[in-house]
């Protein structure tokens, strides 16, 4: 979503245009609005010189306004189809200890090999030809997966799957967002596994880059409290990482916030 051309972000870009003189296959796929006024149009002419693949995502088209609302909020890395990386962390100086000091955002993200890698480079080779909703067929014999938020199938998949295993909950559900604003539907899940007796918790953030967000989220914040679901807010800096645990035998971590946008807007990757 953000690539930025700051000191931590050149610094991987420099790395990514000496392997793209040494003849790999370099593609750089960004949000046109996430990183738009972070990578500058000289630093995109030095990555094509230097034979780098680069796309910006939903360009604004005054004959496609409505679809500048929907955003690529994924953040993946995929190497040679074997190694991937997926999560939160964008590509700035926030999310550098080094750079930005110990008020860094705090993130997670997940190192995937073997074939759930190959399922990432599926889906980066999908979207980067415009296939917006295309999924890879499941692993015989693998609970594990990545889940794209709309596929040809469904175009809520990942709203769907997560309220079904809030549904299933019996013993606790976790739930790590820095942007909390669940749809009625969710947070109508969320409260009834609390009647039933379900440790339902919340972690979200105190630190905001978006405060009408925080005042949104905080907007509800009293009817789950009043049903008994426990709500923390992270204290020491800003928290990014998207995770949500369900008794302590399903995991979803990702890109997706547990909320509107993400949901039913955003293309997301968990």
């Amino acid at each position: 979503y953000i690539l930025a051309g700051d000191e931590v972000g050149w610094a991987l870009l420099n790395e990514l245009m000496n392997q793209a003189r040494r003849g790999l296959d370099v593609r750089i796929h960004i949000d046109a609005m996430g990183s738009g006024r972070v990578l500058t149009r000289s630093q995109s002419r030095l990555l094509t010189a230097a034979g780098v693949r680069l796309k910006r995502f939903h360009r604004w088209s005054w004959r496609q306004p409505m679809r500048y609302n929907r955003r690529d909020h994924r953040k993946l890395l995929v190497i040679d189809g074997e190694t991937a990386y997926l999560g939160g962390f964008n590509i700035h100086r926030e999310a550098s200890r080094r750079v930005y000091g110990e008020t860094r955002w705090r993130d997670l993200h997940l190192y995937i090999t073997g074939p759930l890698a190959a399922e990432a480079e599926g889906l980066f080779n999908a979207f980067w030809c415009g296939l917006t909703d295309w999924s890879p067929r499941r692993q015989p014999g693998s609970n594990d997966r990545i889940i794209p938020n709309t596929t040809r199938a469904c175009r809520i998949l990942l709203r769907c799957t997560i309220k079904a295993q809030l549904a299933r909950a019996s013993e606790s559900i976790w739930l790590e967002s820095p942007y909390f604003i669940p749809d009625r539907g969710l947070r109508k899940q969320l409260i009834l596994a609390a009647e039933r007796g379900v440790d339902v918790r919340i972690l979200t953030t105190r630190k905001t880059d978006s405060p009408p967000a925080q005042w949104a989220a905080r907007g509800i914040y009293g009817d789950l409290l009043a049903n008994g679901i426990r709500i923390f807010e992270f204290q020491p800096r800003l928290l990014h990482s998207k995770l949500l645990l369900i008794d302590e035998d399903w995991a979803n971590i990702g890109t997706a916030n547990f909320d509107y946008r993400s949901m039913f807007l955003n293309y997301e990757l968990t």
